[in-house]
């Protein structure tokens, strides 16, 4: 038996999941319309590659990468391109969000361009990455980080790859489903990812209240003798499905703060990830469906394998769940959910449950629902927190703005996991205060990088003018001791000029004088010049006073002027 250690706090919270497992999981309907995010993981978001109007088979490219930190987008099934515009999505802000809209064609065409991979020993492990990367897949468990990164060890030795079993919200059962029917497939996408690794070891870890699971993967592992993999149950306990706590657990090892598991040669990734890995390099599927879990107020809760891109209402209309009921949506668990504005908004890669709340319902909901009174300041959120926090401390501070303080208790190391809130006696909804500051804080960083910027421009420009100026006088300065040394000599030759000119000017006077040359046009005219000039003068006189054309009596002129 391999020793298990355990993690500060956490809480105990009542199960729902029974009634979702009661039947297998099948295929959801086909909706009349798909609707696919062009952001649907952490980091930047997808461009569309297609227009309004293109028709799109199964499996097709949408959507590029945004970036290094991306990840595409593909077509869950074939039809035609409606529209690429703004549709309400899934997220806190309850703004809308850019969305490729597909009308389906209900013949599920896939696409001719796939290429499975035969053997994937023979490629290195970047090629692997590569395939991954270009299959969209995402963390399935999480927040949707491109998994192509977290599969690159980065100049890093893994000791160990954890793969996440751990289910510890109340309703939530789509991996323990995927991990009773697809144990097998999910186990060669494990090996897979220890190569893209070059991990040493692989640990599947699966709570203790998933018998069936837990029996199915045990079995699949000795059948493929892969006996670098062990499956270990763990206690069940929230937020044991949390990446730090399920590390810590299986391993005794902590993550350091503000760092990541591969800092201590660990990575980790969901089940579901596992699942897609597999399909991706041995069908060459692209990550366009996954296991969600339909709960609540339905009349038949279960799991379904739904289309990236499905309306939420159209799955939760298939559970038998009334529109005209419903109190609140919400995608993901009640501890750590998020409330859905809009039931329009679409499944993508993240979502593996769907929590329908009804008027008429009984889905039991965190304190954070309810009127929140004053703190009694009984310590209960300290008990709880998995991180070891303070959340009173963080609260009080996030009250008063503080946030400089509120950063010395560590915000960030908060997984708003809601255990606080859970437990809190006067129903204080802890995690919105620290949400509401932890946005508080990027604005003011996002604004203090702007500044700086700023600052570091005109900075810059100043040390531009001042360096311009310098090097300009440098330049007069080098041009006026250039020219100093030679200021005399050429004065001096200036003088030899002006003496030669006026030594000129002296001899041809003097042969003027001499050859007896009188200068022209002076005052010494004869006779016959000056009856000329005064024939001219009343011509001018008499065409001037007379109506004549203004051309000709120019051209008259001219010809005076020009004998």
């Amino acid at each position: 038996m391999r020793r298990l250690f355990q993690f500060h706090g956490g809480v105990h919270l009542k199960e729902h999941k029974k009634d979702a497992m009661s039947q297998p999981v099948q295929a959801a309907r086909m909706p009349k319309q798909l609707v696919l995010p062009l952001q649907q993981h952490i980091g930047a978001p997808a461009e569309a590659i297609v227009t309004a109007g293109d028709k799109v088979s199964k499996g097709q490219l949408i959507a590029r990468p945004g970036s290094a930190i991306s990840a595409p987008v593909h077509a869950s099934s074939s039809g035609t391109v409606a529209a690429i515009s703004e549709h309400p999505v899934s997220h806190p802000s309850h703004l809308n969000a850019p969305c490729i809209i597909i009308d389906t064609d209900g013949e599920d065409r896939w696409c001719t361009d796939r290429h499975p991979v035969a053997n994937y020993h023979e490629l290195p492990p970047e090629k692997i990455r590569e395939h991954i990367r270009d299959a969209g897949i995402v963390g399935m468990g999480g927040a949707g980080f491109p998994a192509h990164i977290k599969l690159n060890p980065d100049d890093h030795v893994v000791d160990t790859l954890i793969l996440n079993g751990a289910e510890c919200e109340p309703y939530i059962t789509c991996d323990e489903m995927l991990l009773r029917e697809r144990a097998l497939e999910v186990i060669a996408g494990l090996r897979i990812m220890r190569y893209a690794l070059q991990a040493k070891r692989c640990i599947i870890g699966i709570e203790n209240n998933k018998a069936v699971a837990f029996h199915v993967l045990q079995e699949q592992v000795r059948n493929t003798g892969a006996d670098f993999i062990e499956v270990i149950q763990v206690p069940t306990v929230y937020p044991t499905g949390g990446e730090k706590q399920l590390i810590r657990v299986l391993t005794g090892k902590e993550v350091p703060a503000g760092g990541l598991p591969l800092d201590i040669g660990v990575v980790c990734h969901n089940v579901g990830t596992a699942y897609a890995v597999y399909r991706a390099i041995e069908l060459a599927e692209p990550l366009i469906s996954r296991y969600v879990t339909i709960a609540g107020s339905v009349a038949h809760a279960r799991n379904l394998e739904v289309l990236i891109g499905t309306p939420v209402i159209d799955l939760i209309e298939e559970c038998g769940g009334n529109r005209n009921t419903l109190s609140r949506v919400i995608l993901g668990g009640p501890m750590m959910g998020t409330a859905l504005h809009n039931v329009t908004a679409p499944v993508t890669k993240t979502t593996n449950c769907i929590l329908v709340n009804s008027t008429v319902g009984d889905v039991p909901l965190p304190s954070r629902d309810k009127h929140a009174m004053p703190c009694i300041r009984c310590g209960n959120c300290a008990i709880a927190c998995p991180i070891d926090l303070l959340p009173q401390q963080l609260y009080w501070y996030a009250r008063a703005k503080d946030f400089d303080k509120v950063q010395d208790y560590h915000l960030f190391d908060c997984i708003e996991c809601g255990c606080c809130d859970y437990v809190c006696p006067s129903q204080i909804p802890l995690v919105h205060y620290f949400r509401y500051a932890k946005t508080e804080i990027w604005a003011q960083q996002h604004e203090k990088t702007l500044a700086d910027i700023a600052r570091e421009r005109h900075q810059f420009r100043e040390q531009r003018l001042e360096r311009d100026k310098r090097e300009k006088q440098e330049r007069h300065k080098k041009k006026r001791a250039a020219l100093k040394p030679a200021g005399n000599a050429a004065s001096k030759e200036d003088e030899a000029k002006k003496a030669a000119i006026q030594a000129a000017m002296d001899r041809a006077k003097t042969k003027r004088e001499s050859n007896g040359i009188e200068p022209k046009n002076t005052q010494s005219l004869t006779a016959e010049q000056q009856q000329k000039i005064n024939e001219a003068d009343a011509r001018r006189a008499e065409l001037k006073n007379s109506p004549t054309n203004k051309q000709d009596v120019q051209r008259d002129l001219l010809q005076d002027n020009n004998p």
